[in-house]
């Protein structure tokens, strides 16, 4: 099945000048033996280098030990599986039929490795400065909170979560609208559950940021902020 490569942009809010780059990044080995592994090399290096160098600029004053135990538990296979989910990289990538049979698009690892080879294909189609935004747009979140991550659910996970508990119907996010130029776009969400008459809106540099900022508002409605 070919990749809906339209979608993968938008969801990664960046478009490709060399398109091959990013069918390449989500072709599973299984797929192809043109697959993504040497991408996965690449991003793995990128990955780790700008989330050092973002936690080194944003704690002034935490040590080696400190800054290394933030770094790995935002770049290990949980979290990295957890951003394909948000980008939605499963249902765009190529798995053999092996793979697509058993759940690859689900699996942690496939996912995992899939977003270090997007990340190595956003390098080399458009440089350093368009990968390092958007690996810390992707990553701000836990950039600013590393330590309380796993105590601190996202707010899309909270809300999905609290959905599941009252036995309702999930969350239903739709982009409204794109603002912007193609290679800095701002999204905007609206947010609608079936516990709250109305909507609420979102606003973000992704669609994943404003899915975020949208959930937060209706936790915030239903009185279920921290």
């Amino acid at each position: 099945m070919p990749i809906n490569l339209d979608k993968l942009q938008q969801n990664l809010n960046y478009h490709f000048s060399d398109l091959e780059l990013a069918e390449r990044a989500l072709t599973h080995r299984s797929a192809n033996k043109l697959n993504n592994e040497r991408l996965e090399f690449l991003g793995d290096s990128l990955l780790g280098f700008i989330i050092a160098e973002a936690l080194f600029e944003i704690y002034p004053d935490a040590d080696e030990g400190e800054l290394s135990r933030m770094r790995a538990s935002m770049v290990n296979k949980a979290s990295l599986a957890e951003i394909a989910r948000e980008l939605e990289l499963g249902d765009c990538m190529q798995l053999g039929a092996g793979e697509l049979k058993s759940g690859g698009k689900h699996r942690e690892s496939i996912l995992a490795d899939a977003t270090e080879a997007i990340i190595a294909a956003i390098y080399l189609d458009g440089g350093m400065v368009a990968c390092t935004q958007l690996v810390r747009d992707w990553s701000e979140q836990k950039l600013h909170a590393p330590n309380s991550d796993q105590k601190q659910k996202d707010f899309k996970t909270r809300l999905q979560e609290l959905m599941q508990a009252k036995g309702v119907s999930l969350p239903r996010y739709e982009v409204i609208k794109i603002t912007g130029e193609a290679h800095r776009q701002t999204f905007h969400v609206e947010c609608t559950i079936a516990d709250l008459e109305g909507t609420q809106r979102g606003v973000g540099r992704s669609k994943r940021m404003a899915e975020q900022a949208a959930a937060q508002k209706i936790l915030d409605a239903l009185g279920e902020s921290p």
